[in-house]
């Protein structure tokens, strides 16, 4: 007979950084699924002291 694997499954993640468009800052890491697309979003920069747009980009 046959041993089952009892365990859960890895998910399938990558981190990555998500920089200031306009201060060139890596102010935040996210952990996000493998594949699909970049990531683009509006976040708070502290240096600037206001939300701009931030994009993915690996280690």
């Amino acid at each position: 007979m046959a041993k089952k694997s009892g365990g859960k499954r890895k998910k399938k993640v990558e981190v990555v950084f998500l920089v200031c468009e306009e201060t060139g800052d890596y102010n935040y890491t996210v952990r996000r699924k493998v594949g699909g697309e970049k990531l683009k979003l509006k976040k708070f920069c502290p240096r600037l002291q206001r939300h701009t747009l931030h994009n993915e980009k690996k280690k």
